[in-house]
């Protein structure tokens, strides 16, 4: 047997371990097979067995970035609170793994006509609402649906405007036919705003209620303050460990450390990374630092003065250290972004355009080209953006100095940020989270109708790429496409990315998860809820 091979099995070994699917005799036996001595066997069976998900308890969940003004409308979910409740208490069609492959969850299986044009959804039979009603077609129909037409006001309408129909293919199938073809149709119902809702009957649906299928149901609750959440019997997932999950809003990032310090939470979703190695020195927490697609942006309306001049937003662009920032704010935790809203975790990022540097010299000269010497602008931003946010756009300022630049920092209110400040002030602060292809990301944000355009950005060969790019079957004539997207989006586009940030959150004492967590949102994807369990 090569080392190889003796690798895999190990691999295999551990994970039945983990899972429960090998017994100690079994995994001792197969262990040896594959080269190991009795005591290593035996340290690997009590490192994978105690890993092993155990059912109970109740699960409390210190959330930030969650406001009174959030509601269970999934055309409106904007907010962490919102996601991560959505993830626990709705379902989807699919959903990105722990691997961060693309698994099932509504959905059993799905396949395309050769063209891609059409695609096939096979649901899980056994799937129920919290209610008690099976889950069909019909509800997915609906669900869908709700973010489609000209009455749709959802965030998500452009991620299906080229949908022609959907259709039921019986009580457990659903038909989506397309214009053009679409590879990623699967990822795209992994977007958070696709959760499956019970169908009124009338073509619209019960979101309001805050019935869903998901592994959690709704017992009691106040958006902006805390849920409480029981397990869904009738889960068809694997999963759901927990007895109760308690959700609490903690949107002061000192109150969410101390919580999670005193053990009042047994985890929170994001932690001051200032004390990141304070944290790692207490022995009861563990700090889970996972890089992702996630992104800062600072946009910049493209149809308001000063910013509809390119020159002025390159040389804001140029007026940024990220280095500095990077080190200074997020103690490492992240990677430089280039203007363009691909990481390299992502599919079809494009390692060879050249990275902007800081340059105040540049950016002077741009300014007096642009008529704009003495350049003074407002930047929001608020804490709940990201930890550290507010400071980030202070050394901003500072930086910007050198070329001439006076940048007003307006600290808002964390509560009503995201409807009251983003889309709305020309240029502010805001936190992304990782889209699972580009074609999802730059549809979300960057088309020209699209209405999460945060910097209201209008390109038409970008627009025309991204039409081409969605049904190109040809992996590298897509990367080609995507290529020059990229590099349109840095060159004239109106976001500013200072860097992508790893998901950096914490888990208490006796909180265990499997070796893997998807890098989709923090917390495994927003689904901790049911996927860890207690030690």
């Amino acid at each position: 047997m090569t080392k190889k091979t003796d690798q895999v099995l190990l691999d295999k070994l551990a994970d039945a371990a983990r899972t429960g699917g090998i017994s100690r005799r079994s995994f001792m036996n197969y262990a040896a097979a594959a080269g190991l001595t009795a005591s290593a066997a035996t340290g690997l069976w009590g490192t994978a067995a105690k890993a092993q998900p155990q059912r109970g308890g109740t699960f409390r969940w210190g959330v930030h970035d969650g406001n009174t003004g959030d509601t269970h409308d999934p055309g409106t979910y904007v907010t962490r609170q919102m996601i991560f409740l959505a993830h626990t208490h709705r379902s989807y069609l699919t959903m990105i793994s722990p691997d961060n492959s693309l698994g099932p969850d509504l959905a059993m299986s799905w396949e395309a006509t050769p063209d891609a044009r059409q695609w096939t959804f096979e649901l899980n039979p056994d799937a129920t609402f919290h209610s008690g009603k099976s889950v069909t077609s019909q509800d997915v129909i609906d669900s869908l649906n709700h973010h489609r037409g000209d009455a749709s006001t959802s965030a998500a309408k452009a991620l299906l405007t080229d949908v022609e129909e959907i259709t039921a293919n019986g009580d457990n199938a659903v038909v989506i036919t397309m214009a053009r073809g679409n590879a990623d149709l699967p990822w795209l119902m992994t977007d958070y705003h696709f959760a499956i809702c019970p169908s009124n009957g009338d073509g619209t649906i019960d979101w309001q209620s805050g019935d869903g299928s998901g592994p959690y149901a709704i017992e009691s609750g106040d958006f902006g303050t805390q849920w409480a959440l029981n397990r869904h019997d009738g889960w068809h997932g694997e999963g759901a460990y927990f007895d109760r999950v308690e959700m609490i809003i903690l949107n002061d990032p000192n109150a969410r450390q101390t919580a999670l310090v005193t053990g009042d939470v047994n985890c929170v979703s994001l932690i001051e990374l200032k004390t990141l190695s304070l944290l790692q020195r207490n022995p009861d927490i563990k700090v889970d630092n996972i890089p992702s697609g996630g992104a800062i942006t600072l946009p910049m309306h493209c149809d308001t003065a000063p910013f509809d001049d390119v020159n002025v937003r390159n040389a804001l662009k140029l007026a940024m250290n990220r280095d500095e920032i990077i080190e200074k704010i997020s103690f490492g935790a992240a990677t430089k972004g280039n203007d363009f809203h691909l990481s390299p975790v992502q599919p079809y990022w494009p390692d060879d355009i050249p990275q902007r540097e800081y340059d105040p010299d540049q950016a002077k000269s741009l300014l007096k080209k642009a008529g704009h010497e003495n350049l003074s602008v407002n930047l929001s931003v608020a804490d709940s953006v990201y930890t550290g946010a507010v400071d980030m756009c202070v050394l901003y300022a500072e930086q910007a100095k050198a070329a001439g630049i006076n940048i007003n920092v307006v600290r808002e209110p964390n509560d009503g940020y995201y409807s009251d400040v983003w889309l709305k002030k020309p240029f502010c602060a805001v936190s992304w989270g990782a889209r699972p292809t580009p074609d999802v990301m730059f549809t979300l944000a960057y088309k020209d109708d699209a209405a999460w355009n945060e910097s209201m950005w209008d390109n038409e060969r970008f627009n025309e790429l991204l039409l081409k790019a969605k049904g190109e079957l040809d992996q590298d004539l897509r990367a080609e496409m995507y290529r020059e997207m990229c590099m349109l989006m840095r060159n004239d586009g109106g976001t500013l990315i200072p860097f992508f940030n790893n998901w950096v959150y914490a888990r208490g004492k006796g909180v265990e998860r499997h070796e893997e967590v998807a890098a989709s949102w923090s917390c495994d994807g927003a689904r901790a809820a049911s996927r860890w369990w207690f030690a």
